[in-house]
Order: C-alpha cells, then sequence, then structure tokens
C-alpha cells in the first residue's frame, strides 16, 4: 500500500471514491462543506456502481480532497465559515466567479482582501432542485 491512502492495486480507496462522487454532484455556482459532504455519505445510498464502505467526518472528507479532487471540482467542497481554500484562493476565485457562485465581499478590516463564499446563497443541500440548505 502506498503512502497516498491508494490500494495496492492503485485504485482509490472506497470512501474516497465516494467523496469524490459527491464533488461531481454538486451543481456549478454551488458547495458542499466537508461536513455536508460526510453527513450526505452517512445518510445515502452510494450512488449506483460504488461500495459502501466506512465513514468519516469532515476532516476525513477534507483530506480526500487535499489527496485526490484534482480531477473533480474542487472549489465546490469548501470550509463552513465561507473561507477560500488557503494557497488557492485566487485559482478557486476565479472558478466562482466564472460559475456565479454567491460571494460576500471581503470586510474592510480583512487583511487580505478576499470575498468569502455566500454560504446561505451558496450552499447546496443536495436536492435535484438544487435547492439552498436550511
Amino acid at each position: 500500500m502506498s503512502g497516498t491512502g491508494e490500494t495496492a492495486e492503485g485504485e482509490l480507496p472506497a470512501y474516497a471514491e465516494r467523496v469524490l462522487a459527491v464533488a461531481e454532484l454538486i451543481p456549478a455556482g454551488r458547495v458542499m462543506t466537508y461536513g455536508d459532504v460526510a453527513e450526505w455519505l452517512r445518510d445515502e445510498e452510494p450512488p449506483e456502481g460504488l461500495p459502501s464502505a466506512g465513514g468519516g467526518g469532515p476532516r476525513q472528507v477534507g483530506r480526500v480532497m487535499a489527496l485526490y479532487g484534482g480531477a473533480v471540482p474542487w472549489w465546490r467542497v469548501v470550509r463552513a465559515d465561507g473561507r477560500l481554500l488557503p494557497g488557492s484562493e485566487l485559482r478557486a476565485l476565479a472558478h466562482y466567479r466564472e460559475e456565479g457562485t454567491p460571494l460576500r465581499t471581503a470586510s474592510q478590516e480583512a487583511e487580505d482582501h478576499i470575498p468569502r463564499l455566500d454560504m446561505r446563497r451558496a450552499r447546496w443541500d443536495g436536492q435535484q432542485n438544487g435547492g439552498a440548505a436550511p
């Protein structure tokens, strides 16, 4: 087994596959928090063709996204406070602007002047109609 968490055969762990599958379901212009994804995986059946194995919380989802998220819309799985991913703020911001993701202007006191996500409007609850989470 490699140090990246991949199996000996080079396949992704089942939980990582499930996390990435959820990331791919999030519509353009919407986001889910790491905790939302973890809850989704606890409450929902796995997508067709993917095994149901193990679980985790927000930290495990974040770890999966850090290790394997480059091939999926990683910018749609976010921190609950709406702050952009440290070190990737400008790349994420470009995606958000392109997709029309709701943003909040940075406060005058903000050191970096980077906008935050407007979580109230951008958060996706996993419903096909694209409704906002409560």
